[in-house]
């Protein structure tokens, strides 16, 4: 996406920047705005927010207690969940009877919300995506199952409604929630099936808690498959009957990001060559001191003198995760995607920056890893094992930092939100609804505005971190270095 070279237009030339202004006159205003405006004394701003704060965390509480529906203890609900889990008809969560298939997924109970439920499936990925209502935006779906062949179609074909979730099959895959699963009874393969609802069930393989999905066929339950992820169980998945190459939310939004990103760019180039030698102004005047900032600020102290040929990586990295970061902190469509926290995302990333180390490397940065100079031959049996751990994990945390602080900001931002649900008791008090609004709407703009800055923020410490390692790899032994 970007480029150096020393005949580059004005919008990259090295020693810009014009993009930085100092006028004395404003000075001047903003210290005349600072006597001509009251001093406010913020300490009862601080008491609203330490008061709001806490009743939103006590509120819940109260209800719990104010709910006649569930009386018994927590000893009494560790009981009913053992109970559960050892008589698969009993519903683990309102304790009635159900079929052996499971609790319905798309089932809605009067006055009840699980706000946790409701994050985790926002924030995760989807064959297609929901605009409003019974309204989605279908995607391409490329679905291979070994035996059978290719499933070229979209997420319309499945006929989704509000939950996401199908009422019919396609080529024996059908729509749960947004993500395509496939029945697991090849008969049913060939004729479209009606589906008549979708059910789990939690069952104990090799000692570990798993989730199985059925759909209703004809008053059956037949079980479903997810994706084949070459994880080896890592994450929960595996390989099984179908691989999925679609375009999901997450694809879309990364490929909206690019375009958006190339045509900023390819505008900004444009305008600096139409007014090259002058000061730049609009869109290049905005995104020239981040190009300058990247490099002055973060390439160049990090890298030293051969930092211009990691240039492209840092800024197409930087850009791009930036503007998933704000495209994800748009709460309608195109927005709300949860993309820098998907891991499988921050895990390329952070490969990328873990294959370019190593290929920068030099003799002297293996000397310090493998078998350091001028240590004690005991000590270096002791810290060439940490050396080489801490080889993998700078890249781990690379990744994990990404991602985990992008995925908490959306759970919480959703459960503040889910805080209307709670208090209304999913629709059944008003009154608990306008009571949750009122908590939940100032705490959501302010964790939202927190996120702005974690949208930069993160951004800005995986370049400088990459940065770092590459200076790292490219250091050389002291009295050489120049």
């Amino acid at each position: 996406m970007f480029s150096h070279d020393a005949a580059q237009p004005y919008f990259f030339r090295k020693n810009n920047f014009s993009g930085f202004y100092k006028r004395e006159s404003h000075c001047t205003f903003a210290a005349d705005l600072k006597y001509a405006l009251p001093i406010v004394d913020m300490t009862a701003f601080r008491k609203y927010w330490i008061v709001l704060i806490f009743s939103a965390l006590c509120l819940p509480t109260f209800a719990q207690h104010e709910d006649h529906n569930h009386p018994q203890e927590s000893g009494a609900q560790a009981e009913t969940s053992a109970d559960a889990n050892q008589h698969p008809q009993v519903d683990a969560h309102h304790g009635e009877e159900h079929s052996p298939c499971g609790h319905p997924i798309d089932a809605e109970t009067e006055g009840v919300y699980n706000a946790g439920d409701a994050a985790i499936h926002h924030i995760a990925d989807a064959n297609s995506i929901h605009i409003f209502g019974d309204i989605f935006m279908p995607l391409p779906c490329f679905l291979y199952a070994p035996g059978f062949g290719w499933t070229i179609t979209s997420s319309s074909a499945f006929h989704p409604h509000h939950h996401g979730s199908g009422e019919v099959s396609k080529d024996g895959y059908v729509l749960v929630h947004g993500s395509v699963m496939r029945l697991k009874d090849e008969a049913l393969v060939a004729e479209e099936q009606h589906i008549e609802g979708y059910t789990h069930n939690t069952v104990s393989v090799d000692g570990k808690n798993k989730t199985i999905y059925y759909a209703m066929i004809n008053g059956s339950c037949q079980e479903l498959v997810n994706k084949s992820t070459y994880d080896g169980g890592l994450m929960g998945g595996g390989v099984t009957s179908f691989y999925d190459y679609s375009i999901t939310r997450n694809v879309f939004t990364m490929l909206l990001t690019c375009l958006i990103l190339f045509l900023a760019f390819r505008a900004a180039a444009v305008a600096a060559r139409r007014r090259e030698g002058q000061a730049p102004k609009g869109l290049q005047n905005f995104l020239e001191p981040f190009y300058t900032f990247i490099r002055d600020d973060v390439a160049i102290p990090a890298i030293g003198p051969k930092y211009e040929k990691y240039m492209p990586f840092l800024l197409s990295v930087f850009f791009f995760i930036l503007g998933l970061n704000l495209i994800g902190q748009i709460p309608f469509f195109p927005g709300s995607a949860n993309v820098t926290g998907n891991i499988s995302i921050t895990i390329v990333l952070a490969i990328m920056t873990f294959i370019l180390t190593l290929i920068s490397s030099n003799k002297h940065y293996w000397e310090h890893i493998l078998w350091m100079p001028g240590i004690p031959a005991w000590v270096k049996v002791i810290l060439t094992p940490v050396e080489i751990l801490g080889l993998f994990l700078k890249p781990f945390t690379l990744l994990l930092r990404l991602f985990a602080n992008i995925t908490a900001g959306h759970i919480v931002v959703l459960c503040f939100v889910g805080l209307i649900f709670i208090f209304g008791k999913a629709g059944t008090s008003v009154g608990g609804s306008v009571a949750g609004f009122f908590a939940a709407a100032p705490l959501t703009i302010f964790m939202m505005a927190l996120e702005l800055l974690v949208a930069f923020l993160q951004a800005f410490i995986f370049v400088m971190l990459s940065a770092t390692y590459f200076g790292m790899a490219l250091e050389e032994p002291h009295g050489e270095h120049h």
